[in-house]
């Protein structure tokens, strides 16, 4: 039944191209904080990244518009937690700006602008 719900839900195809922000020396941030986190946890935001993918536009609980041009994914992890993953649209891209694990109620407001300034970047080049 879960397959049948979940195949109803996803277009045939990707509404959005999901890609990595890159740095200037190749890095790829979100990739790597992913590659740091544990499976059952990659596998979670990587299930609500995918379906920001295939049903966009989305609103809460899954995507909260932060400011023009910047989201966030949201995503409930076990034992409470809570991730984030900051990202913009641009011709059909999903960029994938700053990802983190939430501590407390309020974003922190480094994680905030290291995602704008990703963002800038990404729109301006």
């Amino acid at each position: 039944m879960y397959h049948v719900w979940y195949n109803f839900l996803m277009k045939d195809a990707p509404v959005l191209r999901v890609v990595f922000f890159r740095t200037a020396l190749g890095r790829e941030p979100v990739r790597e904080w992913l590659k740091s986190l544990e499976k059952q946890h990659r596998k979670i935001i990587g299930e609500d990244i995918k379906l920001v993918q295939f049903r966009w536009p989305l609103g809460m609980p899954t995507v909260r518009k932060i400011e023009t041009d910047l989201w966030e994914v949201r995503t409930r992890l076990p034992k409470g937690q809570i991730a984030r993953v900051f990202f913009t649209v641009k011709e059909g891209e999903m960029v994938l700006l700053h990802g983190f694990i939430k501590k407390s109620q309020k974003t922190p407001g480094h994680d905030l602008k290291l995602a704008r300034e990703r963002k800038n970047l990404w729109l301006s080049g």
